[in-house]
């Protein structure tokens, strides 16, 4: 076999196996898509993605109160909006450059902001953006079945290697034609 038909026939097999794997997995890219283009615009939504975080009073860690203190509060607060369910914390986030401290809560994508030295509720905030992250990363479906991450592996390691597949093929599609249309004039 020659060597252009060799290239031609090194292309139609990567074309297939472009079209095929993009077949295959649109549905899987087009989530992956969508929320990462939104993931990427979350600080920059005034709030409604991610909550801004708030300024506390001081950045002095001692004047803070002590952490055990900020989680009753913020435990009683989130259940005092929300009298019909319960809140377990999942996170603390201390931002001592803002004087506040975010308590980031399990199942529920509600985050508490207080300020750090007298625990006064900065604001309540739903977390959309950890729910977005949950799709693009393919954990809603583990959380949604209780299969402890073993989904979001799968999950990432197919789209990964997909990803990977894309370029080559991709890059081989673009590349080739010319490599082929350059051997010839040669």
């Amino acid at each position: 076999m020659g060597k252009r038909k060799k290239q031609a026939k090194v292309l139609r097999i990567f074309r297939k196996v472009h079209r095929t794997t993009g077949a295959l997995l649109f549905i899987f890219f087009f989530f992956i898509s969508i929320s990462g283009l939104i993931l990427g615009w979350k600080k920059n939504s005034n709030g409604y993605i991610l909550p801004k975080t708030q300024k506390g009073t001081t950045a002095d860690l001692k004047k803070w109160l002590p952490v055990d203190s900020l989680h009753t509060i913020a435990i009683t607060t989130i259940q005092n909006e929300f009298r019909d369910r319960t809140f377990e914390v999942d996170r603390i986030d201390i931002r001592k450059e803002k004087g506040s401290v975010k308590f980031i809560f399990v199942d529920s994508f509600y985050e508490i902001q207080l300020d750090g030295a007298n625990g006064n509720v900065l604001s309540i905030g739903k977390r959309r953006s950890d729910f977005l992250e949950n799709v693009h990363d393919g954990s809603i479906v583990d959380d949604y079945l209780g299969t402890d991450g073993y989904i979001k592996l799968i999950y990432t390691t197919v789209m990964g290697i997909s990803l990977f597949i894309f370029t080559v093929t991709g890059f081989w599609l673009w590349y080739g034609p010319k490599r082929m249309r350059k051997a010839s004039k040669a």
